[in-house]
């Protein structure tokens, strides 16, 4: 039998060769006339290390059966009196905005209910840090850090960002550790959605799933452009709708929480409307952009300004208007004392309107009066100007002390009490009565952004 091993492996050898050679002809090159490819790795160099992962560790009341209020019944089942706390861990995303001070910029619901908060970087150092302040409401908090060897990035003007540009989204996907997707910037101010109470989002189609919230969405400059918070998603993982809160209305809370620890709402006094198109047609107008002026409440702001049912806002400091929930938005994010400029037409004339922001009032009634247990606490009506106003009833938290018996049972300003001890409650009126002189304990109904949850105050 003749050998044909030394002809077959002469083949093999030809063949293989021929494949190189194929292989290498059709291979990217590295650069066109002498340029580099383009590639976002240079920009990712200098803006990951400002990327962070969160994780919490927090603890929680559990909710005991009505049938364990009877004392026979806890000792027939041996229930302690105290609250039973489960523990809950989650992981987030943060985003170093000031690396001399250590501040890390993320989401609220990232480190809600924490008891600890350990930051690690993207050298894989771990560092403890605590809470400056948080506003619900927006879904924005600051933690701060040592300041040991951080970088951070540099915000960006977001009201230049534009549908089409160009975005690169940073965080933490599912603990994986941080993960770096891109996509392009899908809409600008998106409101109406339920997920917070203020919204303005910058949507994108760059992959955004849990554990990226807090975490960094950056134009190709890397600059800030917002901070990821939210999808759009009906089995829980990315279809290509993510929302961000924009880097400039982050950085105004952060300011806030940074100085003061808290964020006070402007208030001017006046509730608004979408101008759909028959009311277009009513007030002879060729656009349905702005918002028209339903009501102005007496000595308000707005009142003392000069504004009047029927005004059609049309800017505000010089910034087009798109509809009643933009002006909203835009009131309640200002700070007190600010002056600004209102651009309204008034029978076919155009007017402007100089306005001081006051602060949107406290309760009428100190609830700290009636019930010991609500130390530290200030409750609202919810006024025209809230988001929730005419969506709920109830009774707005307006401030919470840090380290009160509220505080530590979870409740937080932004919170809309919508139910005391299983009784629904339509005003703040009918809140004070509720908790008139009952000091054992309140089972608080609460409404959270889209969430609702029942909280326990306990001595």
């Amino acid at each position: 039998m003749k050998n044909y091993f030394p002809r077959q492996l002469a083949l093999l050898c030809l063949v293989l060769l021929s494949l190189l050679v194929v292989n290498a002809n059709a291979a990217l090159p590295l650069g066109v006339n002498d340029k580099e490819l383009p590639s976002l790795a240079p920009m990712l160099e200098k803006v990951t290390p400002a990327v962070v992962n969160i994780a919490t560790e927090g603890r929680v009341k559990q909710q005991l059966n009505p049938l364990f209020a009877d004392p026979r019944f806890r000792r027939f089942f041996n229930v302690p009196d105290q609250p039973v706390e489960r523990k809950t861990n989650s992981l987030g995303s943060g985003v170093i905005v000031d690396a001399k001070r250590g501040l890390v910029l993320t989401n609220n619901h990232v480190i809600a209910n924490a008891v600890q908060i350990t930051v690690t970087l993207r050298d894989g150092r771990q560092l403890e840090a605590e809470v400056v302040g948080t506003d619900p409401e927006t879904d924005v908090a600051v933690i701060k850090m040592p300041a040991e060897d951080l970088v951070d990035i540099k915000p960006a003007n977001s009201d230049e960002s534009r549908v089409g540009d160009f975005v690169v989204a940073i965080g933490n996907p599912f603990g994986l550790g941080q993960t770096v997707t891109s996509g392009i910037i899908s809409a600008m101010g998106r409101s109406g959605l339920g997920i917070e109470g203020y919204e303005d989002f910058i949507q994108t189609d760059a992959s955004i799933n849990p554990g990226n919230s807090g975490g960094a969405l950056v134009n190709l400059r890397g600059e800030l452009v917002g901070i990821n918070t939210a999808i759009f998603s009906q089995s829980g993982g990315n279809i290509g709708i993510g929302f961000a809160i924009p880097i400039n209305l982050a950085m105004q809370i952060t300011e806030q929480l940074v100085t003061t620890g808290e964020v006070k709402r402007g208030y001017l006094g006046v509730s608004m409307q979408d101008i759909s198109p028959s009311l277009a047609e009513a007030f002879g107008l060729d656009q349905q952009s702005g918002a028209i002026i339903n009501e102005v409440v007496e000595d308000s702001p707005a009142s003392r300004a000069g504004l009047k049912t029927g005004d059609i806002v049309i800017s505000i400091d010089g910034k087009k208007i798109r509809n009643a929930n933009h002006v909203a938005n835009h009131i309640g994010l200002l700070p007190v004392g600010e002056t600004i400029k209102f651009k309204v037409l008034r029978d076919g004339k155009q007017s402007e309107f100089v306005i001081t922001v006051d602060e949107r009032s406290q309760a009428s009634t100190d609830p700290r009066s009636v019930n010991k247990l609500l130390q530290g606490v200030a409750v609202s009506d919810i006024e025209q100007d809230s988001p929730y106003f005419g969506k709920v009833e109830g009774a707005i938290v307006v401030n919470v002390e840090r380290g009160s018996i509220a505080w530590r049972s979870g409740l937080r300003a932004g919170d809309v009490i919508t139910s005391v001890n299983k009784m629904s409650i339509k005003n703040l009126d009918e809140f004070l009565k509720a908790v008139d002189k009952k000091d054992d304990s309140l089972l608080l109904l609460i409404l959270r952004g889209n969430s609702a949850a029942f909280l326990v105050l306990r001595k």
